[in-house]
């Protein structure tokens, strides 16, 4: 099965000196990012093709960051929008909220308020591209076997490798074995996000 990209932060500006500055500062934050210069640059390379948020400016020579949010909405692409401006005034907020940005920062950037204003709109992006494509983690967990299910909730509740063999009398590498299929096919990069699915799946109490 392949596994899906990470999602990617698109940053659009049309000033390089901005772009570099907050690709490196979200890539030290664990993002993936990639960067434009312009939104038509961006809607030409069809980058949205998988789960991610775009960060833009507003002010930018040709389509500029409120054009592209409403562009955006237009192509029902599922890519929340964050929109930066160093010239901000409340009508200009107004706007870009009404043609669908998902947040609205001042320059010069405060590097937490982005991250959170970014991992805010992340959770809804990834839901709602699993959702379209078939691929909910509802389904993924309906494609375990019986054998898998019961790995997957020993595992979702705490259990070693060890104690896992033990109650389910099997060796502890055969366990090793399935836990590396469930997490396979659960799309899970590490037991905190099996346990996460657990919850939304209601197979153990948060």
């Amino acid at each position: 099965m392949t596994t899906p990209q990470r999602p990617t932060v698109f940053v659009i500006d049309d000033q390089a000196s901005v772009r570099h500055a907050l690709g490196e500062m979200l890539s030290v934050f664990g993002f993936r990012v990639e960067t434009f210069d312009s939104a038509e640059a961006f809607l030409e390379k069809s980058a949205a093709q998988h789960a991610g948020c775009v960060v833009a400016d507003v002010r930018m020579p040709g389509m500029d960051g409120i054009e592209l949010a409403r562009e955006i909405g237009r192509r029902r692409l599922l890519l929340p929008v964050v929109l930066i401006s160093g010239h901000a005034d409340v009508p200009m907020a107004v706007a870009a909220i009404k043609a669908g940005a998902d947040d609205f920062i001042e320059k010069p950037i405060d590097d937490v308020q982005l991250v959170a204003a970014i991992n805010r709109c992340l959770p809804r992006a990834i839901q709602q591209q699993e959702t379209n494509a078939g691929d909910s983690v509802e389904s993924r967990f309906a494609r375990l076997t019986p054998r898998q299910v019961e790995i997957f909730d020993l595992v979702a509740e705490g259990f070693t490798s060890q104690a896992i063999a033990a109650t389910l009398k099997i060796s502890p590498r055969t366990v090793e074995s399935y836990r590396a299929e469930v997490m396979e096919k659960m799309r899970a990069e590490s037991v905190a996000v099996l346990v996460r699915q657990a919850v939304r799946l209601g197979r153990v109490t948060p």
